[in-house]
């Protein structure tokens, strides 16, 4: 279990801390409904959430088989529904490897990806489409 205290600053914006290490991220309330921008909005956050975990992941596999993965990326793409209610209606999750698609660890470094626990949580109405990018 792990704890995140969440203070409500006013004006859309929240602070949240996890507790177990201090560590702090601000949110504000997207300008498509009636925030600033400023911050991630909590949809945003589940998007990182899919991103950063599925690169984790990749992190443990390319760590256990001293694989070198310094150079990668992962875009996440977040689509709102139009209609209400407002939710998540799409992610597009973009990784980008710096190993060749010829890889012969292709397989389990995708396999670590897609077994991302957020991934897994994710509700079924909301399309996930994942792309692979091998340099």
């Amino acid at each position: 279990m792990v704890e995140i205290k969440i203070d409500y600053e006013g004006e859309l914006h929240c602070n949240a801390t996890h507790q177990p290490s201090g560590k702090q991220l601000v949110t504000d309330a997207p300008l498509d409904n009636n925030g600033r921008g400023e911050a991630f909005s909590p949809t945003d956050l589940v998007a990182t959430a899919v991103g950063t975990c599925m690169a984790t992941l990749v992190g443990i596999v390319a760590r256990r088989k001293d694989l070198a993965l310094a150079g990668m990326t992962v875009t996440v793409r977040k689509f709102m529904s139009e209609d209400l209610p407002r939710r998540i209606s799409r992610l597009e999750v973009d990784l980008n490897l710096p190993l060749p698609a010829s890889h012969p660890e292709r397989q389990v470094i995708e396999r670590a990806a897609l077994s991302c626990p957020v991934y897994h949580s994710i509700h079924p109405d909301i399309e996930v489409v994942t792309s692979w990018q091998w340099q």
